[in-house]
């Protein structure tokens, strides 16, 4: 077991490509590396240390950027696929035979193609408030006016990923709290990014050949895992993952929304280590 945690781990960059992939790796040096995949504009300090730690219990866990997105160096691509194929770079740049991956959110778009195109790298796939290509739409127009801020607040960050209950705002606060404790931050994402990663958001959400066919390739055991009211990606696309993707099953969280890995870090970490190691 290495002694880094979330919180000490260095960030360390593989070259691929002419890319220089910033990512953090930590954990166990035992298992499957769990490689995890960020939402909208985020980066390595925008994950839950309790999900991160935990998780790294029993096996690496690597963090990581994608291209152009805060430390790491080039562009952000404008679609999901040119993401995934950047994932895909970064696995074989990193001479990681295999992973487990973990997609939140746009995240989770991006480990959807990670796999369908790059299937033989990917053991096991973890999708968290996520959906399929040409899901079913956000209904709230407010989300949309919030997520594209220029830079969030605590108070946005609440409405899009925590319900509304006093519960559900605590631990949205203690989240936030825990993910500011690391002194030396990771990069800012870019304009640039934010654009791209828009424009890719927009092109996912349109339909291309039959609606959900493209899921029923997907061979790898899933974990879907969502809030039960998520305004983000809405919860109906999660069943829709879990209905499709031959070998998979799904979680909903009570009275959370986008963020319930993060509401709720343990329960969601003893289902995912279940989930990995059986």
């Amino acid at each position: 077991m290495t002694k880094e945690t979330h919180f000490t781990a260095p960030t360390r960059f593989v070259e691929e490509n002419g890319i220089r992939y910033a990512y953090r790796r930590f954990g166990s040096e035992r298992g499957t590396p769990l490689v995890f995949l960020q939402h909208f504009r985020g980066g390595l300090d925008n994950w839950d240390p309790r999900v991160t730690d935990g998780l790294a219990q029993g096996r690496p866990v690597i963090l990581f950027n994608n291209a152009g997105v805060a430390s790491s160096s080039g562009e952000t691509p404008e679609t999901v696929d040119a993401m995934g194929d950047h994932v895909a770079a970064f696995v074989n740049a990193s001479e990681l035979s295999q992973v487990d991956v973990l997609g939140f959110s746009l995240g989770g778009y991006v480990a959807q193609s990670l796999v369908m195109r790059h299937s033989n790298l990917v053991r096991r796939l973890v999708l968290a408030g996520t959906g399929p290509r040409d899901g079913e739409p956000r209904m709230n127009p407010r989300v949309s006016e919030v997520a594209g801020n220029p830079v969030p607040v605590c108070e946005e960050f609440l409405f899009l990923f925590f319900s509304p209950s006093e519960a559900g705002q605590a631990a949205g606060r203690a989240f936030w709290e825990r993910r500011h404790q690391r002194k030396d931050a990771d990069t800012p994402s870019s304009v640039q990014t934010m654009k791209a990663q828009q424009a890719a958001l927009m092109e996912w959400i349109r339909p291309r050949g039959e609606r959900y066919a493209d899921l029923k390739t997907i061979k790898q055991p899933t974990l879907v895992v969502n809030g039960n009211s998520d305004i983000m990606v809405p919860t109906i696309n999660s069943f829709t993952l879990s209905q499709h993707i031959p070998n998979s099953q799904l979680i909903v969280y009570p009275d959370s929304g986008h963020g319930a890995l993060f509401q709720y870090p343990a329960l969601f970490v003893a289902h995912t280590q279940l989930f990995l190691d059986t």
